[in-house]
Order: structure tokens, then sequence, then C-alpha cells
């Protein structure tokens, strides 16, 4: 089964079909095809796993987990629905933040936050001057 797909620039691009991705010597064999599904599903397990270990680490978790599910979708539908989904809201997401109205709201929150924290800065100097706690009283 394929499903049609509008792309950036009018182009109709089909996406690949769902289900598994075996070899085809794996998927002659329902035992081999289990062992061979349950050892994807732990390997995706892992790479997931470790990606929700660096979510709050400095480390890229998110690109991890996403690795993970690209694991999993090598055998899992739901797992390759997934992945269709998150790349249809993140390309709909790019295409809002270039819409010019979008990105003039966003550099005009950024300076606002800037001269805000600006303001506070000057504020928090003025009353409490520059000393270091390491300086010499």
């Amino acid at each position: 089964m394929t499903a049609e797909s509008d792309e950036p620039g009018g182009a109709v691009a089909t996406e690949s079909r769902l289900g598994s991705r075996a070899p085809a010597f794996v998927r002659k064999s329902a035992p081999l095809h289990q062992v061979w599904r349950v050892g994807v599903f732990v390997v995706g397990l892992a790479v997931v796993a470790g990606g929700v270990l660096l979510l709050p680490l400095p480390g890229p978790g998110w690109v991890v987990i996403f690795g993970g599910m690209a694991i999993w979708a090598t055998e899992f539908v739901w797992a390759q629905r997934v992945l269709r989904w998150t790349r249809r809201k993140v390309a709909d997401a790019a295409r809002a933040a270039l819409d010019p109205r979008v990105r003039r709201r966003n550099l005009l929150l950024t300076a606002a936050g800037v001269i805000a924290l600006a303001g506070l800065a000057g504020c928090y100097l003025w009353q409490y001057g520059l000393d270091t706690p390491w300086a010499d009283s």
C-alpha cells in the first residue's frame, strides 16, 4: 500500500509501504521472523531508553529517541505511522517558521526579552555593584 503526500515545491512523492522490512529469508520462517522482531524491539528499546536518559543530560536526547523510533519503524507499523506523523509536523513547523509575520513576531519577542534581561542586570548592578565573591575585602 502506498500513500501520496505533497512535498514543498509542489512535487508529489510516494511513501514506502507499511510493514516489515526484514530480509526475505527471515520473513519466510515464522519463528525466525518472531525472533527478528523481538531483536529489533529490544535494540530499539535500548536506543530509546538511552535517549530518555540523555534528555536531562547534555546530549542529543530527542535525536537518539527518534533514532530508536526509526529502528522500530523497520519492523512495526505503529512506529512507521508515528515517524510519518512527526515528519509532517516538523515540516509544518519549519514552513510556519519561515512565514515573514511569524519571523517578525519572534524577532520582536526575542528583542523584548533581551531588553528586559539587560534591564534586570542593570538594576542588579546598580543595587549591588560588581563585587566578586573572591575579591579581598
